[in-house]
């Protein structure tokens, strides 16, 4: 399987409300952020959760918030705070 994304990439979280079991952060779709690590490729946790094989394989990858992007400006965090969330490729676009 080959990478979607590289260290560094800039990419934006879907904004989509699909029902069911999501793995995915709420507060954090539509934000942009950026690629820091890659983990590897997994079994599609959002496929096993009902049961079925998880196939194909999906990446995961670590992406990197600033708070600003995350929470609007709507929060108690200092200039510079981040954030950082694991986030499989199916949720992420390139910016």
């Amino acid at each position: 399987m080959t990478n979607l994304f590289n260290i560094g990439d800039l990419v934006r979280v879907g904004d989509a409300l699909p029902p069911g079991h999501i793995r995915t952060p709420m507060f954090l779709r539509g934000c942009k952020g950026t690629i820091i690590k890659h983990f590897g490729s997994f079994p599609n946790p959002e496929r096993l959760a009902y049961g079925l094989n998880g196939l194909p394989k999906i990446n995961l990858y670590q992406v990197l918030f600033e708070m600003d992007e995350a929470w609007d400006g709507k929060g108690d965090y200092a200039d510079g705070d981040t954030i950082t969330a694991d986030i499989y490729e199916t949720w992420l676009e390139a910016v």
